[in-house]
């Protein structure tokens, strides 16, 4: 039977082939066997420079629209085409922790190869049925004293961290991937500096960082097809080892250069830019791969691991509602809001607390923890409230007494909140010094 099987393994799968009729712009057009040319399908265009992945993106007549992975220079009228019949796939294994791979899953460092899983997994997966997935689990320790008290994140739950540029959000991330309680990270560079990829490998993960990480990586000069499925593989590797019972910490910087990609892909296959240049399948894809992470199935009563995802939203023009912030907002299970005007205090991370919330919370805090936390955002809030007249000294104390107490307690708050990337506080040690800030009002603190 092992021969038999050996021997099927062996054979050479079903070639299918076809021909390039026109370039236009950044897409190539084919004509092939309709059945083989079917929308996500892959091929090689065989050019005098050697072969050019592509993958087929939309139809013209009974044209194949194709966008390739790589520059078109060679491509030809006429040009061969051959049509991959397995379809995009790659097989993960637990080799790869420790590894930094491309959109393709090919090592990018100097690692030697990789060791294929034996099952393939699909680069587009589908979620697990939402009647058959487990329910988010326990909070998580992230280790950021913000987020441990006032965001909580539970295991299995999709957060966005929403920041304009330069305010900070990558920091935050590699804290997270530093500190983060999980077994396995898997991280996402997409669309990212190539200067700043070695940084953050080398610098912030280190060397006993990167034994529980995979590092997939495709940066901001590669095609937007790379971009998009280095996106996609991000999750396919965070579903193999949730598969395997594992609690999976999924971070990617960031979801809004995926969304771009997309958009490229989109209008050079002809769709209409509708707001700001987005296309429809941009907000098609958005909750495709959002959905992915999440807990995974129950049955018989045994739960599978789980995807905790965290996905960076680069605010374009620091407007919170532009249509990607917005449309992922929606999809994702809470949000933080970093700041620049809180950055530009100095105060970091960013975050904004009063815009920032969990939808897991307060169904993961104690009685006492919920009313630390509403005790202390009372106070936050109130400051803010009164924030311009304070500051101008219009503001006389004694006037209100909930305004004079968040004065009193608004450097503690602040000081609190701020925190070195080499600080890792646990989520009992947050909670313990909020209650002293807050003082013996507090019944966590009279506890303690």
């Amino acid at each position: 039977m092992h021969a038999l099987r050996a021997s099927i393994e062996a054979l050479e799968p079903r070639r299918f082939r076809g021909r390039v009729t026109a370039v236009n712009g950044l897409m190539i057009e084919a004509m092939g066997p309709a059945d083989a040319l079917e929308l996500g399908a892959r091929a090689t265009a065989q050019t005098r420079h050697g072969d050019i992945s592509c993958e087929v993106v939309g139809f013209r007549g009974d044209h194949a629209l194709m966008m390739p992975f790589g520059p078109l220079d060679g491509v030809h009228a006429g040009a061969r085409m051959e049509i991959d019949p397995e379809g995009p796939y790659v097989r993960p294994s637990s080799a790869w922790l420790g590894r930094v791979i491309d959109a393709f899953g090919k090592p990018v460092d100097n690692g030697g190869p990789l060791l294929p899983g034996l099952h393939p997994y699909p680069l587009r997966g589908r979620p697990p049925a939402p009647h058959a997935r487990a329910r988010v689990g326990a909070r998580m320790d992230t280790g950021v004293r913000a987020i441990n008290t006032f965001t909580q994140i539970c295991k299995g739950q999709r957060m966005g961290v929403f920041a304009g540029s330069g305010v900070g959000k990558s920091v935050l991330m590699s804290m997270l991937a530093q500190n983060a309680d999980c077994d396995v990270a898997v991280i996402g560079l997409i669309g990212e500096r190539g200067r700043e990829v070695k940084e953050f490998i080398d610098d912030v993960l280190g060397p006993e960082g990167m034994k529980r990480t995979v590092v997939v990586v495709a940066t901001s000069d590669e095609p937007a097809l790379s971009r998009r499925q280095a996106a996609q593989l991000t999750l396919t590797v965070s579903e193999y080892f949730r598969d395997q019972g594992k609690h999976v910490l999924c971070l990617m910087d960031s979801v809004t250069r995926f969304a771009m990609a997309q958009r490229e892909i989109g209008l050079a296959a002809g769709e209409p830019p509708t707001t700001r240049g987005y296309t429809p399948s941009v907000f098609n894809e958005l909750p495709r791969l959002l959905e992915r992470a999440g807990p995974g199935r129950r049955t018989d009563g045994r739960t599978e691991g789980a995807i905790t995802g965290i996905f960076t939203v680069l605010v374009d023009g620091d407007d919170h509602n532009e249509p990607i912030a917005d449309a992922t907002r929606g999809i994702l299970d809470g949000h933080i809001v970093m700041e620049r005007a809180i950055a530009e205090r100095g105060r970091f991370p960013a975050i904004n607390i009063l815009k920032s919330i969990s939808r897991t919370m307060p169904g993961c805090c104690n009685d006492d923890e919920i009313e630390l936390i509403r005790n202390a955002r009372r106070a936050l809030s109130d400051y803010a409230d009164m924030e311009e007249l304070i500051r101008l000294g219009a503001y006389a104390r004694g006037s209100n007494a909930g305004v004079d107490r968040a004065i009193e307690l608004h450097d503690p708050l602040e000081a609190f909140l701020g925190q070195n990337k080499e600080e890792a506080t646990s989520l009992d040690d947050g909670f313990q010094r909020l209650a002293e800030i807050l003082g013996d009002n507090n019944s966590l603190s009279n506890e303690a």
